[in-house]
């Protein structure tokens, strides 16, 4: 059957044949050079009109795979990649097996066998679009994805804690125990120690980055919002923190997380990852390069917004639990419930009473920062002293507890009622 191009081409073609076109005219039509207008009315000639039929139609291309590769890749998707997207499972079949078949193509393959199902295509919620940033460390979104990721091959219930650059779609990860303050500054640190201090990390509202403003006062005001640890070591280590007022504010990293909870998971399986230390040391070699020769992107500036670290910025100092404490009498400072000693050499005049600054370290040394100098507190032999609580006051005391109330005692709703005026008189 023809189509409407060929159709076309037909008429114009039949014209030259008559002679009601020159073969100059026709050419300039078709848009072909007068030498091919003359093959294709030689064709027409012998052919008829299928003379503008194309030769391979109807045949099997000359690119097209051999059938023993169609049924080994089926066979490998089936028994080893049963729950691989097209995509996942032709780039695992190009690398592990050496079959080289593109995602459409495996796509096909697979659908035909019943092995994939084909999804129809729907519209999703449409938000506004946001450029990405132009430098790379400009901003890094930075967000913890809690899932099955070693698919019950342990007891161990491990997270993802990760950070993706915003122009680059550089990808930074570890995984994590636990969703705590103490495992963020670990990440942060390793972060740091590997790219320099970017210009903003842009977070969620989570607790660990962002305290709710209190209840409004008196005055109707809200009271101001507090600071989290993750907070104020940012801020010491001049990075801006931007805190998102939804999950799709900062999408890429949420994307990210689909993507990795559909490849990373199937690669610590294939990799046989049971233990947190396996899991990112598969994320480490394997995984994360992968990743960044895979998606990254280049950015639109080849300058690199990264800071350096520098010599006076003390990691140590800044990434632990930071609050203040008052010096007793004797120079010592109390700490979850334990007193701490001063030592001696750090004594100045003027410091009895007053206040400092004390930090837990991520070892778990604590430090008291006395001006500009660090110092080392070691415990006392002590407890701290805990204040006397304060009795609480008796309960009340329940005169019908236990049901021992004898006031209905004597009284039958099922015997007659006694007119009133009859109980009055006996009564008087």
């Amino acid at each position: 059957m023809l189509g409407p191009k060929e159709r076309d081409r037909l008429k114009v073609l039949h014209e030259v044949k008559q002679g009601h076109l020159t073969q100059a005219a026709g050419a300039e039509q078709l848009g072909v050079s007068e030498r091919w207008v003359r093959e294709l009315v030689g064709r027409l000639r012998r052919k008829g009109d299928r003379a503008v039929v194309h030769g391979l139609r109807g045949r099997s291309s000359n690119r097209r795979l051999d059938s023993k590769v169609e049924s080994q890749a089926v066979r490998l998707y089936k028994a080893e990649y049963a729950d691989f997207g097209p995509t996942l499972a032709a780039e695992y079949l190009g690398e592990q097996h050496g079959i080289a078949v593109s995602k459409e193509t495996l796509r096909k393959w697979l659908i035909a066998a019943g092995a994939w199902r084909a999804k129809q295509r729907c519209v999703k919620q449409v938000h506004t679009w946001r450029a990405r940033r132009s430098c790379r460390g400009e901003l890094v979104q930075w967000d913890t994805s809690i899932h099955d990721w070693l698919e019950g091959r342990s007891k161990q219930v491990v997270k993802l804690i990760a950070m993706i650059d915003d122009a680059t779609s550089e990808l930074f990860a570890r995984f994590v125990l636990e969703d705590s303050t103490e495992q963020h500054m670990r990440v942060l640190r390793a972060y740091l120690e590997c790219n320099g201090r970017p210009l903003a990390f842009y977070t969620d509202k989570a607790g660990l980055f962002h305290v709710s403003p209190r209840q409004i006062d008196y005055d109707g005001r809200m009271s101001a919002a507090g600071e989290t640890q993750i907070g104020r070591a940012l801020r010491e280590l001049g990075v801006e923190l931007i805190l998102a007022h939804s999950p799709q504010a900062k999408g890429r990293i949420e994307r990210s997380f689909g993507t990795l909870q559909d490849r990373l998971i199937k690669g610590l399986r294939i990799g046989k990852a049971c233990t947190l230390d396996a899991a990112n040391e598969y994320l480490d070699r394997v995984f994360l390069p992968m990743w960044n020769r895979r998606f990254r992107k280049d950015a639109a500036s080849e300058v690199d917004a990264h800071r350096a670290l520098g010599p006076t910025l003390d990691l140590d100092s800044f990434l632990s639990f930071v609050e203040t404490r008052s010096v007793a009498n004797d120079y010592t400072v109390s700490w979850r419930g334990r007193v701490y000693q001063i030592p001696r050499a750090a004594i100045r005049p003027g410091l009895r009473r007053s206040t400092i600054r004390v930090e837990e370290r991520l070892n778990g040394s604590l430090w008291g920062r006395i001006g500009a100098e660090a110092v080392t507190l070691s415990v006392c032999g002590r407890a701290s002293p805990v204040p006397e609580l304060k009795p609480a006051a008796p309960a009340r005391k329940d005169h019908n507890r236990g049901g021992r109330s004898q006031w209905m005692q004597g009284f039958d709703l099922s015997a007659p009622e006694a007119a009133i005026w009859k109980a009055i008189r006996g009564r008087s």
